[in-house]
């Protein structure tokens, strides 16, 4: 405490936090919002009409009204019926006020065909375009007149990006702490992404494999704080979710400390230990000498330049303890651990604006932005430089440090967090398969999930580093395999590894490139760890499954089922012994709480369901009914398998394009995606398409967007 105390306040936080919440996303309420939006904004949509309205009352009878009739008014009006307490019928012409989040909902659900949930009268296509169309446009016309954007949160550091900080501000030869949330361990440095060219064999760990993995060259002594939780179809980096604590407050004190006082806190693990910790020839040119080295060290600790007040509060510190016979080494480790354990430090944020509401962040915002989301960590001095001169906002200073950032052996950072959190592959962990049924999926003491969670991840990496379409990741022509894992594909069609005897050694594991020629297999889809992992112990859960590709592939998750409704017996009983599943789940949908979430999740599902609880094909149960695993995606592409299902997703590409996208942007910037961000989605959705969909056009555009490059002050 004395080193705090020495050191001042650390700084003043002038930030408001306003929490967002969710939309409550229920089909009455969707219906309530297609009516009154369209009502609300009527004179923009008319100023889009090819035969525009003249006013308020004629487009109300004219087509809001015969709208509300055949659509809306069961439920809202007609016969006085008013769910949510709503008659759509009364009205009238009347405005009612506005609201763009209201808006962007009432545009997904019309644009996925949501709604009218399905049994009712439903739009025409060409109609339902048509207010999709026009409704987009009044959105754009809203968000450009207020031009804001949601708060990107103040938020901490979670623990994988301050491990990440440390390791680059002090030039650290090994981690700070071990990190079990790194799924993957990479072994004999595979990883160049300079290269643009995945290895076809690769070496690998995994967390699964026990505590032999999670033995890393580390500082000893050296304990991490709490793993941060990843928020609900969100990531580990959300400002929500990253709180800070009095007992939070001090751990990251003992932290900064624990770090400098580790025994392996010496010469050879350090990089800037000569140029920082290693004192001077002469012990008169101490003072002057920690002045020189402390100011960059502190603006990039700090990621902005340092004023001279806060430089003299580490300053006069650091002349007390000289003055008190302190070496000049200890010294330098006291200054780094202050450095570290200071809320400038391990705090996210922009700058408070004075002048404006909305404005482009400064360029060491910038900077931080880009560092953060594709390294997880500080800015280097390269970004720093560019910031300190005013150019790196540039847009072609921009694209060229973005393309050199993506050729940095620390994009695989993002590569170790991103895709893990995307696809929820934490879940597989704990999936335990009946054994007395899938007795293959057990080997020695070890489970078959250490191989199947490292076969996406290899496949995002080689899609990454590769720059291929994101189309890959729906449907690939290749993947990565080990041997025992090539095994349990067999019925697909897949030929033993030569050359990989083993494959299922507990030390390193060894995956090869393969083709797929059955694309029932390939991509993430249909990957075998997510079949697994979205099943449960004795059984398919086409519902999980469902949920998961609605919120994993087209970032439409579904809300969480109400709370009095019973779950699925794993195991039928009396009548519903000879039903197939799917069934079984209608008798379940019949409630009319659960029936709009189940149109939209069903069919996703029992596109699945072919796939056993652990990835296995299978055509038909145990009671031996047939599998159907037809259906139709967002009421227009029907299929009968899994692979015409593919097809209908690669047909509607740009929506999985757009959900991707959402996914990115909201971990860039550590927040829901707000309605104004919208219009940025559709530039990036359509910037990517013309670069052939590639993921690397993709993730620079997200850069380039202006939720990206702008922020907000609250009020």
């Amino acid at each position: 405490m004395r080193l705090l105390k020495a050191l001042g306040h650390f700084h003043e936080l002038r930030f408001v936090l306003l929490p967002r919440f969710p939309l409550w996303r229920t089909q009455a309420c969707l219906i309530l919002l297609v009516c009154t939006n369209v009502l609300l904004f009527f004179p923009a949509l008319a100023a889009a009409q090819d035969e525009p309205i003249s006013d308020n009352e004629n487009v109300y009878e004219s087509l809001l009204r015969p709208t509300f009739e055949s659509y809306c008014g069961k439920c809202h009006g007609v016969d006085g019926v008013e769910e949510g307490d709503v008659n759509l019928m009364e009205l009238g012409g009347a405005p009612i006020g506005s609201d763009v989040d209201l808006l962007s909902e009432l545009i997904e659900v019309l644009d996925l065909g949501e709604m009218p949930p399905e049994g009712e009268p439903d739009l025409k296509p060409e109609k339902r375009e048509r207010l999709v169309f026009e409704l987009k446009k009044i959105l754009k016309v809203e968000v450009q007149k207020l031009s804001i954007y949601d708060q990107a949160p103040i938020r901490r550091m979670n623990r994988f990006q301050y491990n990440n900080a440390v390791i680059d501000l002090l030039d650290l030869k090994c981690i700070v702490f071990t990190l079990p949330e790194r799924m993957m361990r990479e072994h004999k440095l595979y990883f160049k992404p300079a290269s643009g060219k995945m290895p076809d064999v690769v070496t690998v760990g995994n967390r699964p494999l026990g505590k032999s993995q999670m033995i890393e060259r580390r500082l000893a002594g050296v304990a991490a704080f709490p793993q941060d939780l990843r928020a609900e179809h969100g990531f580990d980096n959300r400002g929500d979710h990253l709180s800070m604590s009095p007992l939070l407050m001090e751990a990251f004190l003992k932290l900064g400390q624990s770090i400098t006082q580790s025994p392996d806190f010496v010469q050879r693990n350090i990089g800037i230990w000569k140029t920082f910790f290693e004192p001077p020839k002469t012990k008169d040119q101490w003072k002057s000498s920690i002045g020189l080295r402390l100011k960059p060290f502190l603006t990039r600790a700090f990621r902005s330049p340092v004023t001279s007040e806060v430089l003299d509060r580490y300053l006069k510190f650091a002349d007390a303890q000289i003055d008190q016979g302190a070496e000049y080494t200890d010294v330098m480790k006291a200054l780094t651990a202050a450095v570290i354990s200071s809320p400038r430090f391990f705090y996210l944020y922009d700058k408070v604006s004075q002048t404006e509401a909305s404005s482009s962040v400064d360029e060491f915002e910038l900077a931080s932005r880009m560092s953060f989301f594709l390294w997880g960590s500080v800015p280097d001095q390269t970004l720093l430089d560019l910031a300190i001169r005013g150019e790196l906002s540039a847009p072609a200073v921009l694209i060229e440090q973005y393309e050199r950032m993506i050729k940095d052996k620390k994009i695989k950072r993002f590569c170790d967090s991103f895709p893990s959190q995307w696809l929820q592959l934490e879940r597989i962990i704990s999936s335990v398969p009946n054994q007395e049924l899938f007795s293959q999926f057990y080997f020695s003491k070890y489970r078959d999930s250490m191989h199947m969670l490292l076969e996406p991840l290899l496949l995002f990496e080689t899609v990454l580093i590769e720059n291929l379409p994101i189309t890959q990741l729906v449907d690939s022509d290749f993947t990565y395999r080990s041997n025992r894992l090539q095994n349990s594909y067999t019925e697909f069609g897949a030929s033993p590894l030569k050359g990989n005897k083993g494959g299922g050694a507990v030390g390193v594991l060894t995956f090869h490139r393969v083709p797929v020629t059955d694309r029932r297999t390939g991509g993430v889809i249909t990957n075998a760890a997510v079949m697994t992992m979205t099943s449960g112990p004795d059984r398919t859960q086409p519902i999980t499954r469902g949920a998961w590709v609605a919120g994993v592939i087209f970032n439409n998750p579904p809300k969480p089922p109400p709370a009095d409704v019973p779950p699925l017996a794993d195991k039928p009983a009396g009548e519903e012994s000879g039903l197939t599943l799917r069934e079984r789940l209608g008798l379940h949908r019949e409630r009319s709480d659960c029936k709009g979430c189940h149109e939209q999740i069903d069919p996703l599902g029992f596109a699945l369901e072919n796939y056993s609880p652990v990835g296995g094909w299978r055509e038909g149960y145990a009671n031996g009914r047939e599998i159907d695993s037809a259906g139709v995606l967002f009421r227009k592409h029907r299929f009968n398998d899994v692979v015409e299902f593919k097809d209908a997703i690669l047909v509607e590409k740009d929506r999985f394009t757009r959900g991707f996208a959402e996914h990115l942007l909201s971990f860039a910037l550590a927040r829901e995606i707000g309605a104004a961000d919208q219009l940025a989605l559709d530039r990036i959705v359509e910037a990517t398409a013309n670069d052939d969909y590639k993921i690397q056009a993709l993730i620079k555009h997200v850069i380039l967007s202006k939720p990206f490059q702008n922020k907000t002050t609250p009020k």
